[in-house]
């Protein structure tokens, strides 16, 4: 029961990483509202773990001031803050299409600045808190055919180490998780195992590219979340943790 007491507020909760947050954070005792455009799934998954749904899309202002107000009007209060939500579009620099380009960087930046932004108040009248952002190993050294994704995560590195030594003093800690390949549901549902070939023979040559020969699942990378929002992280801030089977090793 690490987050006992707490309120944690998980942005993109309806898929993925997200979604084993949002079940790992009720499990270890927090109250837990989460933020999602999948209003089915989002309903769902709140009357399993008793928390909190919010439709949101945040690309949008209103719509994260308004997960903001809603977590504070069902919890009374907020403690931890993963900025969760984002995007993945393909392509290099000179293929990636404006609209791609610039959809990108308004949900995996804009969007968590936004939600800092609007929390980091909150966070400071309470004496202290927490945030965690979802950047990517790709964030860290990069990766091919992904010039927008890439861009964007390394930002959100880079933003995350900003506000660490902004807020320091202040009791608030502010961290990155740069996963590395890991499997999720959405894959197959966007098709991304269509063409020839097994799913299991995809992810075993993805994962034949990683040290540890394998990809990640969404549960582990839940875990090092977990451990950057509660007290056992309690000295660490401004840090871009890799969960990647050890791709940014070398």
């Amino acid at each position: 029961m690490r987050l006992k007491n707490k309120v944690a507020l998980i942005t993109g909760g309806t898929s993925g990483i997200g979604w084993a947050t949002v079940e790992l954070f009720a499990a270890e005792g927090a109250k837990v509202a989460f933020t999602g455009r999948r209003v089915e799934l989002g309903e769902s998954l709140a009357k399993q773990i008793g928390g909190k749904f919010i439709a949101a899309d945040h690309r949008r202002l209103e719509d994260c001031e308004r997960s903001i107000k809603e977590t504070l009007a069902a919890f009374g209060r907020i403690d931890i803050l993963f900025n969760n939500a984002g995007i993945v579009v393909g392509g290099r620099a000179e293929s990636v299409s404006e609209e791609d380009w610039n959809e990108t960087l308004l949900l995996n930046v804009t969007g968590v600045w936004r939600m800092s932004k609007l929390v980091l108040p909150i966070l400071r009248a309470q004496g202290g808190g927490v945030i965690v952002n979802n950047a990517s190993d790709w964030g860290l050294v990069g990766g091919p055919e992904a010039a927008a994704y890439c861009a964007s995560k390394g930002a959100v590195v880079l933003l995350t180490k900003a506000m660490a030594l902004d807020h320091a003093r202040e009791n608030i800690r502010i961290n990155a998780v740069c996963p590395g390949d890991t499997f999720v549901k959405r894959w197959e549902e966007k098709g991304y195992f269509q063409d020839a070939g097994s799913m299991e023979e995809k992810l075993a040559k993805m994962g034949d590219a990683l040290p540890m020969g394998r990809v990640g699942n969404a549960n582990e990378i839940a875990r090092a979340v977990l451990f950057l929002a509660c007290d056992d992280a309690s000295f660490v801030t401004g840090v871009a943790l890799a969960v990647d089977g050890g791709n940014t090793a070398g």
